[in-house]
């Protein structure tokens, strides 16, 4: 039995993990057990030296130092604020006022404002609660399609994972061993492109069914001006003089950012868009307060309304990403600067509260222990994993893959998307992406790029059935049974689970339509990446050779032939003991020698 078991240890192993799952331990201790029991096993089967594990109390210590890990719970903190203080439903109340006059407004609406939440919270939970609870009863109220509706909400709330600052990217970039600032700069234009196919395909359906995604009646459009008037026209001005200095800070951002923070390279172009975004944001809040102040009356209501309601979050925004595309600040120091924004922010609304902070510190600390456990026990499961060469083990059932590094891709794909109906997006993170971590470097994959990949996939596990956690999410407090609506006094019937369930089927096909666009298509990602440095080790090698008072070998040859000199001159007999020594620690070791 034990030599069935040596010959099978890894297969043997992973079957150790299914069992400690199914019989319903927490993944975290699973993890930890099957690494320590099968570790035994393997000392007493003579696989492993018997102090196998004296290295393990270094590795967990490693875990709590490690400085990537503390964005987790600052941006976790961030998150639970921003929600707990009602922004995203201001944001909601204010973005359906401004779409909701066009058929299909009020779910484009709820995707920008998702889009939106994604990149201040990064928090699936807070996004899907907050927009089911607020935008819901006025999409059912105005008769939208209930599958759209739901669909709609529930895709809007992934975007966490998708768009930094997620998680999902801190613990990719940890896993693969990349920087988070690189994972962040990559993840940002497929981030932004899923969000421009979720508004074409509302748009679509705008045009094929318009029954399905009505417009808002005049009634429900609460910032009209005295004449009647709806405020468009004084918005669309204000937007197009943002545009505008939008797109010429973009085209003199490198002429004026490279001198200040002393840099040679082209600009990336994730970095030229937040600045640019954020130069035209302070523009228009610089305006609307000169108007208010002023009271010239060149702004409408709904103008103003906008401006106060969405710059302060793209401001945090840019305090979060752009201080990290620059590189201002690592992702750590830029999800605590988030997080003293978001505390900033609830205190200027007065929503700020001791009971608050408890709460946003207790949920905060929940998380970040949550994380720290199963990265714990994944690090025990790999540490007798890769003891046992696991790794080795996993690269050879790639070999016989057709199609190299796109048929890999292909198969993990389908892999982490099946994974994705069953289990947590942070126990794929921690069990299978450092399984296939290695085979996709042995490849020549760019490891960015393959999270980026991974990251939008994992997306995926919130929404597809039986165990979509943001289906769930919806369900927690869509309604269970009919209602009456306060604002119409109709008769609202309850929202079933299978409409939930239906209306994910096509943001799923989109977000692996997405998938498939970047997997077609790296440049999307490492195209927002700095360029590598390449160095030329004949040119080094001859300016270290020409540089004065250094003899540096300028060849393979050359460092051949010192190595060899350097051996005949250890071969040469040592001088004897009366003669002086050069060496002053050597002339005191020969007169220690000395009776």
């Amino acid at each position: 039995m034990m030599e069935l078991v040596a010959n099978n240890f890894v297969p043997v192993m992973f079957a150790g993990l299914l069992v400690f799952l199914l019989m319903g331990f927490p993944v975290a201790f699973s993890l930890a057990a099957t690494g320590l029991f099968f570790g035994l096993i393997g000392m007493e089967a003579g696989l492993f030296p018997s102090n196998l594990f004296q290295a393990l109390p270094l590795r967990v210590f490693g875990i709590m130092q490690n400085d990537t890990l503390l964005a987790i719970p600052f941006f976790t903190l961030m998150g639970i604020i921003l929600e707990r203080s009602r922004m995203a439903e201001d944001l909601l109340s204010t973005v359906a006022q401004v779409f909701g006059p066009v058929r299909g407004g009020l779910a484009v609406a709820v995707i920008l404002v998702g889009a939106l939440l994604a990149a201040t919270t990064g928090v699936v939970a807070a996004a899907v609660i907050s927009m089911g609870l607020i935008s819901l009863p006025i999409m059912l109220r105005y008769g939208y399609n209930r599958s759209i509706a739901t669909g709609t909400i529930t895709a809007s709330g992934t975007l966490a994972q998708a768009i930094p600052p997620s998680l999902v990217l801190i613990v990719l970039a940890d896993q693969l061993g990349r920087s988070v600032g690189d994972m962040y700069a990559g993840a940002l234009i497929p981030g932004l492109l899923l969000v421009g196919l979720y508004i074409a395909f509302v748009a679509g359906v705008a045009i094929v069914r318009p029954k399905w995604v009505p417009a808002l009646p005049a009634e429900a459009r609460i910032y009209n001006e005295p004449d009647g008037s709806s405020g468009h026209r004084s918005l669309l001005v204000l937007l197009l003089i943002c545009a505008a200095a939008s797109v010429v800070w973009s085209r003199m951002h490198e002429s004026i950012m490279n001198p200040l923070i002393g840099r040679e390279v082209p600009a990336p172009g994730d970095e030229t868009l937040i600045m640019s975004i954020t130069i035209g944001s302070l523009l228009a809040l610089v305006l609307a307060l000169i108007n208010r102040i002023a009271r010239l009356g060149l702004l409408s209501r709904l103008a103003e309304q906008v401006t106060f309601v969405l710059i302060p979050p793209l401001v945090l925004i840019f305090l979060v990403l752009g201080t990290i595309f620059l590189g201002i600040a690592t992702p750590t120091e830029g999800g605590a600067m988030g997080a003293l924004g978001a505390l900033i922010m609830a205190a200027s609304r007065r929503s700020l509260s001791c009971s608050l902070l408890k709460q946003a510190l207790e949920n905060t600390t929940k998380l970040s222990i949550f994380v720290l456990f199963i990265l714990i026990g994944s690090t025990v499961f790999s540490f007798t994993f890769n003891a046992a060469d696991g790794h080795v083990w996993v690269e050879h059932l790639f070999d016989k893959l057709p199609g190299g590094p796109m048929g890999f891709l292909l198969f993990v794909n389908l892999l982490v998307f099946v994974l994705g109906m069953f289990i947590d997006f942070f126990e794929i993170a921690f069990i299978v992406v450092p399984l296939l971590a290695p085979v996709a470097d042995k490849l020549g994959i760019d490891l960015i790029w393959f999270g980026v990949i991974l990251a939008m996939n994992l997306q995926t596990s919130f929404l597809t059935p039986p165990f979509g956690f943001a289906l769930f999410y919806l369900r927690s407090v869509a309604a269970r049974s009919d209602y009456t609506d306060a604002v119409t006094g109709q008769r609202i019937p309850a929202v079933s689970t299978a409409q939930i369930y239906k209306g994910s089927i096509a943001f799923i096909i989109l977000q692996l339509i997405m998938v498939a666009v970047v997997v077609l298509n790296p440049g999307l990602v490492t195209g927002n990446l700095e360029a590598k440095v390449h160095v030329d080790d004949a040119e080094v090698s001859d300016m270290l050779r020409n540089m004065p008072g250094l003899d540096t070998p300028s060849s393979h040859e050359d460092e051949e032939k010192a190595e060899e000199e350097e051996a005949e001159g250890a071969e040469m007999p040592e001088p004897e003991a009366s003669e002086p020594a050069d060496d002053p620690a050597k002339a005191l070791e020969e007169s220690l020698k000395k009776p």
